[in-house]
């Protein structure tokens, strides 16, 4: 690659990434674009986070950078990252995802020509273990209905516009310009800054020849945890923001008011009984609609086991995030 190629500062936050980071800062190092800095910000990690990256630092003095997050929730890992960065561009990384060998090079090339001030790729959810749950899972939080309309996951033929991007390379201006994330949201500062740089005027491209592989959670429990919590940081960001979200983010939070309205609708006697098999149309749609998708998971890989991982997957996703952003609104009310 050219020498005159601009500085790409990689901003990586973890905090207990042992289990994947190698391979994160393995396929940043192998990427086609060789003039990158990569600045990790551990979140006072438990597990061997801190001493694998040290080994990395060992062997590629200069390249990578270790900085501590004492605050540990990503946005304070994301704005040290950017403060200490020094590139023309800022790469917003994760630890548990890898990249093609193109995704920068592909990413820096459209802004370069000032197609767009934010770029980045497509991203395929793989397993994070071979076993029946862990696919299922995966192939969920990729499928349109589990994880709505973000081109990003559900995929794109070509360069287009869009609201937000994983893992997106900015323009350095941008953060001098519109600030860095809010840390007052311990989840979901993304949605609410991507808001802000796009009502700021900023354009964001999804590139689908750059492609990010991100290794999602395989376990029921982590997979409730981490929706109940980007849920509930929906609609309890309003608590310290105006724009935190649109309303499509809303859906899984009027989909568990439905279901607590259909409840009590259901204990009560007096109501016809019409009314009562009315209210149930909406969920036997619904989970007619998951059984044919789990069945259409569970053909693609040929097992038959994977229909229930799968089915109990999309009902967790639902919930668990609509839920947490039912809390998140009383929360916020108290």
């Amino acid at each position: 690659m050219s020498q005159n190629e601009p500085l790409v500062s990689v901003v990586l936050p973890v905090r207990n990434e042992e289990k994947t980071v190698s391979k994160t800062i393995e396929s940043l190092l192998e990427n086609e674009y060789e003039n990158i800095e990569i600045i990790v910000v551990d979140g006072m990690s438990t597990d061997k986070t801190r001493q694998i990256v040290e080994r990395y630092i060992e062997k590629h003095p200069g390249k990578i950078k270790l900085l501590e997050n004492p605050k540990r929730h990503t946005p304070a890992g994301l704005n040290i990252g950017i403060q200490n960065a020094s590139g023309e561009y800022i790469m917003i990384a994760s630890g548990h995802a890898t990249y093609s060998s193109n995704y920068i090079s592909t990413c820096v090339n459209v802004l370069e020509q000032n197609m767009c001030d934010v770029a980045g790729g497509l991203m395929e959810t793989l397993p994070r273990s071979n076993t029946p749950k862990a696919i299922a899972i995966a192939e969920v939080l990729k499928h349109p209905f589990g994880v709505g309309g973000a081109k990003y996951r559900t995929g794109a033929q070509k360069n287009e516009y869009v609201d937000t991007v994983a893992y997106g390379i900015y323009k350095k201006e941008i953060f001098e310009k519109v600030g860095l994330f809010d840390e007052r949201l311990t989840r979901n500062q993304d949605i609410e800054f991507n808001i802000r740089l796009k009502d700021a005027g900023y354009r964001i491209m999804l590139v689908p020849q750059a492609k990010v592989y991100y290794f999602a959670r395989d376990t029921f429990k982590g997979l409730w945890q981490n929706n109940f919590s980007n849920g509930f940081w929906v609609t309890h960001s309003r608590k310290h923001v105006k724009k935190a979200y649109k309303l499509r983010h809303l859906i899984p939070l009027f989909f568990v008011i439905y279901l607590l309205i259909l409840a009590v609708t259901l204990s009560i006697l007096v109501i016809p009984t019409f009314f009562k098999l009315l209210g149930l149309v909406p969920l036997s749609l619904y989970l007619a609609m998951v059984t044919i998708f789990s069945a259409s998971v569970s053909t693609k890989h040929n097992d038959n086991s994977i229909f229930f991982y799968t089915l109990t997957s999309f009902l967790i996703l639902h919930i668990s995030y609509g839920i947490g952003s039912l809390v998140g609104l009383v929360k916020k009310a108290e």
